[in-house]
C-alpha cells in the first residue's frame, strides 16, 4: 500500500542515507530513480537542501519496497531445509561422481577415451585432439582409408564437444544401410543415445522436435525427401526446437554435384541437402531451410573418385566464402587446407608400437594377348563409343555419354559382357525407333532427360561399396543407362542400330573363335 507523506521530517538526512544503503544503491543509482540530479541526492544527505513533497513521497515508497524485500528474504531462509543424512549412501555416491565425471575435461583432455569402451589407436586420437578438437567451428573433411575407424573418431569428437558443452543437438546422416551401424556404435562404444528417424515418422509428427530428437540418425535418402524435409524446416521455424549444431554426413562421395561441358551445374537432391545444411544458398525454394548448422563433419574414404569438379564441391561445403568458385579452391594454399581436411592411407597407420596395422599392399599388372578376333572387336568398339560420345558431348546429350560409359566398363571386362550389353543396346535401339515411327518424340525426349539425371552407379559407389552390391544393380542401372542416345531421327537411330548389330556379330564371332582355343587346348 502507498504511504501518504505528510511532511518532511528532520531527520530526512539519515532516512535518504539509510533507504539507499538498503537498497545498495550508488547516490547517481537513487538519483535516476528519484528523477533528480546526483548533487540533489548528495545535498539532501548533508542536509544543505530539503526534498519536494514529491521526492520524499517516491523516497517513502522505496523505503517500504525495501522493508518487504526483507521480510521475504528472512521468511524463505526460515524454509530452508535441514541436512538429511539418512539417503541412500549409495545414490549419494552416484550424484557426487557424476558431478565430479561432468569435470573430468577439465583434468584429461582426452577424457573420452576414459568413458567410452573402446582403445583409440594412435591415428585416431591424432585425427580428434590435434586436429578436429581445435576448429571452432568445425568444418572438416575426415578422408582416411576404410577401416580407419572414421565412426570411431566421430564418437570420440562427439564424447569431447558434448562433455565441454559446446554443442547440444547432433543430426548424424549415413546412407540408409549404415543407420542401425551407427546407432549401435555409439550406443554401445560411446555410451551415447541416438533416435533413428525413418520416412514413416514424418506424417505422424515432427522428429525433429521434441526432447528426443537432440541426437538424431535419419538416412541421406530419407532426409533429401520432401516431406522430411519440411520436417526438418518447420521445427525451427516453429519455435519447437533449435537448429542442429552438428551434422555429420557419412560417406560424403555420395554428396554428388558435377560441371557438364556448358558450365551447367548438374546437382543431386543429395548434395542440395548438403548445401541447405551448410548455410549455402538456395537455387530452389524447396531447399530453403532458414538456418544452418555451425559444425559440419563430411567422412569419406574416397573424397576425389578421379574428377576435379565433384571434389571441389565437397570442400565448397565447409568454407563456402574462401572457396566460391573452382579457381579459387584450386589457388588455396596447402597450409589452410590441412586446417579442413586430414586423409590417411592404410599403409600408414600403426599401432602403439611402430608396428602396421595393416599388411603392405601388393599391386601387379597382369597382362593378356588378344586373340585377331578380340583385337577387332576392341577396335571397332573404341571407334563406335569414340564416335557416339564425341556427339553427344557436342549436343549435350547427357544421356547418350552415360550409354558409353556402360560400354567402356564391359569392354575392360570380357567380350561375353561387352556382347550382352550390345544386345540390350540393340533392344533399347529398337524401342526408340518405334516411338519415332509412331509420332511420339516427345515421350522419347523426356526418357533422354530422365535418364540424363540418373546418377552413374559406378561413379557413386566406391569400389568397396560396388562389392557389396548386387548384380541386381548392376543390371536395373544398364537396362535404363543403354537407353540413351545421341539423335531422336529415325535415320540416325537406323544407321547406329546397324553399326550395334555388326558390333554384335563381331563379338560372336570373337566368342566363337575364343571357345575353338579352349578347346584346342584342353588335354
Amino acid at each position: 500500500m502507498r504511504q501518504q507523506a505528510v511532511g518532511i521530517p528532520v531527520d530526512y538526512p539519515s532516512r535518504v542515507r539509510t533507504v539507499r544503503a538498503r537498497l545498495e544503491l550508488t547516490q547517481a543509482k537513487l538519483a535516476d530513480q528519484i528523477g533528480v540530479s546526483f548533487a540533489t541526492i548528495n545535498r539532501w544527505e548533508n542536509g544543505q537542501s530539503r526534498p519536494t513533497r514529491l521526492a520524499w513521497q517516491q523516497i517513502i515508497d522505496l523505503e517500504a519496497a525495501a522493508t518487504l524485500d526483507e521480510s521475504q528474504i528472512a521468511d524463505s531462509s526460515a524454509k530452508v531445509p535441514t541436512l538429511d543424512f539418512a539417503a541412500d549412501p549409495t545414490v549419494v555416491a552416484a550424484v557426487a561422481e557424476a558431478n565430479r565425471l561432468a569435470y573430468g575435461h577439465l583434468f584429461n583432455l582426452a577424457f573420452a577415451t576414459e568413458i567410452s569402451l573402446i582403445d583409440p589407436l594412435p591415428h585416431q586420437r591424432i585425427a580428434v585432439y590435434e586436429h578436429m578438437l581445435g576448429l571452432s567451428p568445425l568444418r572438416f573433411l575426415l578422408a582416411d582409408d576404410a577401416g580407419a575407424g572414421k565412426t570411431v573418431m566421430t564418437g570420440l569428437y562427439l564424447r569431447e564437444v558434448l562433455a565441454r558443452r559446446l554443442i547440444n543437438r547432433v543430426l548424424v546422416v549415413p546412407p540408409a544401410r549404415l543407420v542401425g551401424n551407427w546407432e549401435r556404435e555409439m550406443r554401445t562404444l560411446f555410451r551415447l543415445p541416438f533416435r533413428i528417424v525413418r520416412g514413416a515418422d514424418a506424417p505422424t509428427g515432427n522428429p525433429f522436435a521434441g526432447p528426443d530428437s537432440d541426437r538424431v540418425i535419419v538416412s541421406l535418402d530419407t532426409l533429401a525427401g520432401e516431406r522430411m524435409f519440411a520436417r526438418l524446416r518447420e521445427a525451427v521455424a516453429a519455435g519447437a526446437a533449435r537448429p542442429y549444431d552438428l551434422v555429420v554426413f557419412d560417406e560424403a562421395h555420395k554428396l554428388a554435384a558435377d560441371r557438364e561441358q556448358d558450365f551447367y551445374v548438374r546437382k543431386t537432391d543429395r548434395y542440395r541437402l548438403a548445401e541447405a545444411l551448410a548455410g549455402l544458398p538456395a537455387d530452389n525454394p524447396r531447399w530453403q531451410l532458414g538456418w544452418s548448422a555451425a559444425n559440419i563433419l563430411l567422412l569419406t574414404a574416397t573424397p576425389h573418385m578421379g574428377r576435379d569438379f565433384p571434389y571441389y564441391c565437397l570442400w565448397r561445403l565447409l568454407a563456402p566464402d574462401a572457396l566460391a568458385t573452382l579457381d579459387a579452391f584450386q589457388a588455396f594454399p596447402e597450409a589452410q587446407r590441412r586446417l579442413y581436411f586430414i586423409r590417411r592411407i592404410n599403409e600408414e597407420l600403426v599401432r602403439f608400437d611402430g608396428q602396421p596395422l595393416y599388411p603392405q599392399r601388393q599391386c601387379d599388372t597382369h597382362s593378356y594377348p588378344l586373340s585377331l578376333e578380340e583385337q577387332h572387336l576392341y577396335d571397332a568398339t573404341t571407334e563406335y563409343i569414340t564416335k557416339t560420345y564425341n556427339q553427344a558431348r557436342i549436343l549435350n546429350r547427357a544421356a547418350a555419354r552415360l550409354a558409353m560409359s556402360v560400354f567402356q566398363r564391359r569392354q575392360a571386362s570380357s567380350t561375353y559382357a561387352l556382347t550382352r550389353s550390345f544386345e540390350r543396346r540393340l533392344a533399347r535401339l529398337d524401342e526408340a525407333i518405334e516411338l519415332v515411327r509412331s509420332g511420339r518424340t516427345d515421350e522419347l525426349e523426356q526418357r533422354q532427360r530422365r535418364i540424363g539425371d540418373t546418377p552413374d552407379f559406378f561413379e557413386t559407389l566406391t569400389a568397396d561399396e560396388d562389392a557389396d552390391e548386387t548384380g541386381e544393380r548392376h543390371e536395373e542401372f544398364e537396362e535404363a543407362a543403354l537407353g540413351g542416345v545421341v539423335a531422336v531421327t529415325l535415320m540416325d537411330l537406323q544407321d547406329e542400330r546397324s553399326a550395334v548389330e555388326g558390333l554384335l556379330g563381331q563379338g560372336a564371332a570373337a566368342r566363337r573363335g575364343w571357345r575353338g582355343f579352349q578347346v584346342r587346348k584342353a588335354p
